[in-house]
């Protein structure tokens, strides 16, 4: 279970270093101006790399406002202010309450998609498949902060002399 909690900080972090490099290329800019287009009237900020404008299939990682139980009540401290792991877990089975009615949009507009997974400890959020251009139909929501493209990458492990090990 650690190694899972592990590979979904790794795979965020490298997601997210990924989506702020500059893009170089006439089209990619183009494509940004378009997400930034979209972002300005929703609080959600979606991952440059996804083509909102597909109607492919991708998966996405999706992360909520809420911060998972434990990380809510470490914050909680730091602020001086008083949240029990009780109300901490209470508010995130809210958010994933509140994400469930706004997936009733997708399924009274037909559209396409998939839960593959929920997260609730190092992550407060789900990984699903849907069509890229139907992601704008998310954004409007309260409960997203962030969509990031849902990409399986391969780290090597550092290579260190033998009389090193």
């Amino acid at each position: 279970m650690l190694r899972k909690k592990c590979y979904i900080i790794v795979l965020l972090v490298i997601i997210f270093i990924g989506g702020c490099q500059a893009n170089k290329g006439k089209n990619d800019s183009q494509k940004d101006d378009k997400v930034v287009e979209k972002k300005m009237h929703s609080s959600a900020k979606v991952d440059p790399s996804i083509d909102l404008s597909s109607n492919q299939l991708v998966s996405i990682i999706i992360e909520f406002k809420t911060k998972p139980a434990k990380i809510a009540v470490l914050e909680a401290k730091a602020k001086g202010l008083t949240l029990t792991l009780e109300e901490a877990k209470r508010q995130v089975e809210q958010s994933h309450q509140s994400f469930r009615k706004l997936l009733s949009l997708l399924d009274d507009n037909k559209v396409p998609y998939r839960i593959k997974h929920t997260y609730k400890a190092a992550l407060n959020g789900v990984s699903m498949e849907m069509p890229a251009n139907e992601i704008n139909r998310l954004l409007g929501s309260s409960v997203i902060s962030k969509i990031y493209s849902d990409k399986q990458i391969q780290l090597d492990p550092p290579i260190y002399p033998s009389d090193q090990m």
